[in-house]
């Protein structure tokens, strides 16, 4: 997929966007300093064109008593493509698994996890992860508080 070229209305548009997702059309106009028609088209533009991807509701994890974070490194005992494959479609069935990041260093994987509380990592770990395709080790990192996430 190639970059595509953003102006400083599409990039206002966007910064807002990523904070105020039920802005109004003519609020957002207002703010970038076009009015409402251009606006609007900028917006359905950057959303045919896959800048915008969608929009979501953002949740706190904490108050749905989802509050115990994990970062799990997972080593895989093939790297071959089939492997990587496999491993790739069957993470995306762990609903604890927030993110998946195939990674350059000495493990292949970089997961985060979020569960209710150790017990549920260690279930989740035991009966999920570690049974993933190719598994051959974890290490697991427990985030204690988290100083800055951005959706």
């Amino acid at each position: 997929m190639e970059s595509v070229d953003l102006d400083r209305f599409d990039r206002a548009i966007l910064t807002i966007l990523q904070t105020e997702g039920r802005i109004t059309a003519t609020e957002l106009a207002r703010r970038i300093g076009l009015s409402k028609s251009p606006t609007q088209a900028r917006l359905k533009r950057l959303e045919e064109i896959g800048v915008i991807t969608g929009y979501r509701a953002l949740l706190d994890p904490i108050r749905m008593g989802m509050a115990h974070v994990a970062f799990v490194e997972v080593r895989l005992s093939d790297t071959r493509e089939a492997a990587l494959q496999a491993f790739n479609r069957a993470v995306l069935t762990i609903p604890e698994v927030e993110q998946c990041h195939m990674i350059a260093s000495r493990f292949d994987y970089l997961l985060k996890v979020r569960t209710s509380d150790i017990q549920d990592y260690r279930r989740v770990l035991a009966e999920k992860i570690s049974a993933l395709p190719h598994v051959a080790g974890t290490s697991t990192y427990v985030a204690m508080e988290a100083v800055k996430e951005t959706g």
